[in-house]
């Protein structure tokens, strides 16, 4: 029984969202390569899901006092069997699409083909890789009492056969280990691929050739990935990143959470399986589709690009103020405050800012907060360099940051063998902020501060596929507040008192249920505009149905999980609720309360989820120039208004199409023809009384004086300049 009728199950809630990514590999606008990747990302988000979240509920189901989550008085164990309820018909979709996406390829000569369809030159070519590259070393066992049930890895495929010697049954196993290639590129005038786990399935029979096949399946197993510390075994080791590698190993081992069957399955085998692996049969899932698709992203890579690019969203060339400028960053910052929309404009602007303060003579120092890094970072090269050209460089290394563990550490060694300072922040709290202060200082001995503070990781890659933002400052002040934030967190103190900054686990939360509380005030006239990833906590949820309760317009556009259910007659009537799933994961945070010159608007590491709020440290920044907080108000007013990638949430917890606006809009697609329209003119100038005439406008009404317009041109006025 619910407690509150205007909230949804946190669970359930994500599940629809992963939905939403599954169904953009089904929408005629989204390219045909690119609906693959969609069901990769579906695929693998479920896969995080259950090694995280439902691994987390099975360790909840040990507690000897039954725990029920706050939202809909839920227990552990009705949230599991809500959640294996709830997928086998997403297996079925996503087997759906795989099938008609391939289908269309076909057209463009592109497929994967079982072995048994390959041509008889294409056997013979694959034959001859299996027996001089695969067989030798495959890894067959069979089970019984002189070869026990061996250990099966989280996500590893392993073909499962039934076997039959006169009248014994007994099973057979052959792990594919993941060092084999994924697929094999086949001969021929089409681009045809055979995955590896079909290859192996194919010569099961020739692998045990004494017993006759009764039945043979490719199938994995997902664990439990979830941890906890253990405060307590903290001396056992030199210090929290040997802790951390030890944690590591012991996570690959835990208790298996679901089990996952390509294909039609006898009874026999399915017992077994379950029976081995501790399982009850509502979690075991089967597919028709490849059970692991990673591979789907590597294919792409092998088409020809005269046909993937027709089969790929087109490339665009982000926005840059260093290239469109040809001036440093360093003195344009110390200009002006600077807003960076990625991926429209280019994440190398803020690597060149970090470039040229590792050779400034004058930037004395480098602190920084990291939770995420690509792949040969950019990022630690610069703060390698930094330390090596002899500046004090700080780097807050979270080593606890979710599948990221390993290479965390890894650049942590890095980063201290070049001579940086590194710490592991806090065992109980995640450092979650992304906080980057560098300090100058002149030839009178005067400091001076830029700080850069985001919505999204210090991750090249990533900035080029999520939509994050960077505020980049010199505001003096601010720079004091970082400058005393990572000394608070040198030293230990999460309570650390900021003039400007908030940080959680203390002040962010209070002050934005304070900020709540003052727009309630005013009743009608109170004003609430939001973007952010998920909205769990209970305080808010409870806050803002007071706020609607009273008359408080409420417009929130939420990526993902979103516990609150809108429109619910006299409790949340005035809340609208948007969603956009499209080309770019929507990852940037924005909160606005109130309307005008009098709003508080704020970037943030945060969502509006209890660990960010109370078990993470994370920075919400106000934007104090205007200019910038009216373009803040313009990037939500597109996003709300998207009316092609964006959905409506109802009352129901279903997301629906959104009802047309004067024109059909997308909004990535938006912000995509805006980065192309200031890259192709370098010299375009920034007309200050243009911009505040136009803010005068939209102070008076966003749209509608703009009246000989079209809606896209008003948004395109009101966004560019």
């Amino acid at each position: 029984m619910k407690i509150n009728d205007y909230m949804q199950n946190r669970e359930i809630s994500w599940l629809k969202f992963n939905e939403r990514c599954l169904d953009e590999s089904n929408q005629n606008n989204v390219p045909l390569l690119e609906r693959l990747k969609f069901i990769s990302i579906f695929t693998s988000n479920l896969d995080e899901f259950f090694m995280i979240r439902v691994g987390s509920l099975d360790d909840l189901t040990l507690l000897k006092k039954e725990y029920r989550e706050n939202k809909t008085n839920m227990s552990a164990k009705e949230q599991i069997n809500e959640i294996c309820k709830i997928l086998p018909k997403m297996y079925k979709k996503r087997d759906k699409y795989f099938m008609d996406t391939f289908n269309l390829l076909s057209k463009y000569k592109i497929e994967i083909l079982k072995y048994e369809n390959l041509s008889q030159n294409q056997k013979i070519e694959i034959d001859k890789i299996y027996y001089e590259n695969i067989s030798p070393i495959l890894s067959p066992q069979i089970i019984d009492f002189n070869h026990p049930f061996p250990f099966l890895e989280n996500k590893k495929l392993y073909i499962i056969a039934h076997l039959k010697k006169g009248k014994k049954e007994l099973f057979g196993l052959i792990p594919i280990q993941t060092n084999y290639p994924k697929y094999f590129k086949l001969s021929g005038e089409r681009i045809s691929f055979l995955l590896i786990e079909d290859l192996i399935l194919s010569k099961t029979q020739e692998i045990f050739s004494d017993y006759t096949i009764i039945s043979k399946n490719v199938i994995t197993i997902t664990r439990n990935f979830d941890y906890s510390d253990e405060y307590d075994r903290y001396d056992e080791f030199e210090d929290y990143k040997a802790y951390m590698k030890e944690i590591i190993k012991k996570r690959k081992r835990q208790n298996p959470v679901r089990l996952e069957i390509q294909g039609n399955v006898d009874e026999d085998t399915l017992n077994f399986l379950l029976n081995k692996n501790h399982l009850d049969f509502e979690r075991c899932f089967y597919s028709i589709s490849p059970l692991v698709t990673n591979f789907l992203f590597n294919i792409i890579s092998e088409i020809p690009s005269a046909i993937k690019n027709k089969l790929l969203y087109k490339d665009f060339e982000s926005s840059s103020h260093i290239k469109n400028t040809a001036s440093n960053m360093i003195s344009s910052v110390q200009k002006n405050d600077m807003l960076l929309f990625y991926p429209f404009d280019d994440v190398d602007d803020f690597i060149n800012l970090l470039k040229e303060a590792s050779e400034d003579e004058n930037c004395i120092d480098i602190k920084i907060t990291i939770y995420r890094l690509a792949e040969n970072s950019k990022i630690v090269k610069y703060l390698a360099r930094a330390a090596e050209n002899g500046k004090n460089v700080t780097v807050l290394m979270e080593l606890k940051a979710r599948f990221d563990e390993e290479r965390n550490i890894k650049y942590s060694n890095i980063l201290y063998e070049s001579g940086c300072n590194i710490i592991y922040g806090f065992p109980e709290y995640k450092t979650h902020s992304k906080v980057c202060l560098l300090t100058f200082i002149d030839k009178n001995f005067n400091n001076s501060y830029i700080t850069q503070i985001g919505t999204g990781n210090y991750n090249e890659s990533t900035s080029r596929q999520y939509t994050d933002i960077s505020f980049i400052t010199s505001n003096y002040e601010i720079g004091l507040d970082a400058m005393d934030f990572f000394k608070n967190i040198s030293i230990g103190n999460l309570n650390g008192k900021y003039a400007h900054l908030l940080q959680s686990p203390y002040s962010l939360k209070q002050t934005f249920l304070k900020l709540i509380d003052e727009e309630i005030k005013k009743g009608k006239d109170g004003f609430i505009f939001a973007k952010f990833n998920s909205l769990t906590d209970i305080d808010f949820l409870k806050k803002l149905q007071l706020a609607s309760e009273n008359s408080v317009e409420i417009k929130l556009i939420v990526r993902g999980i979103c516990c609150i259910l809108p429109k619910v007659e006299n409790k949340t009537e005035n809340i609208e609720i948007h969603s956009i799933v499209g080309r770019f994961l929507e990852h940037s945070r924005v909160y606005i309360f109130g309307k005008g010159k009098n709003s508080k608007v704020f970037i943030s590491s945060a969502d509006l989820m209890t660990r960010n709020m109370e078990r993470r440290v994370e920075i919400a920044c106000p934007i104090y120039d205007e200019i910038l907080k009216d373009k803040l108000f313009n990037y939500l007013n597109i996003c709300f208004k998207d009316n092609i990638k964006g959905r409506v949430l109802c009352n129901d917890g279903e997301y629906r199409k959104i009802k047309s606006y004067d024109e059909q809009i997308s909004s990535q697609d938006f912000f995509i023809e805006m980065a192309k329209k200031y890259s192709q003119n370098s010299n375009l100038k920034r007309d200050e009384k243009l911009m505040e005439n136009d803010i005068k406008k939209t102070e008076k009404n966003k749209f509608d004086e703009l009246k000989n317009l079209s809606f896209i041109e008003k948004l395109k006025i009101l966004f560019f300049n």
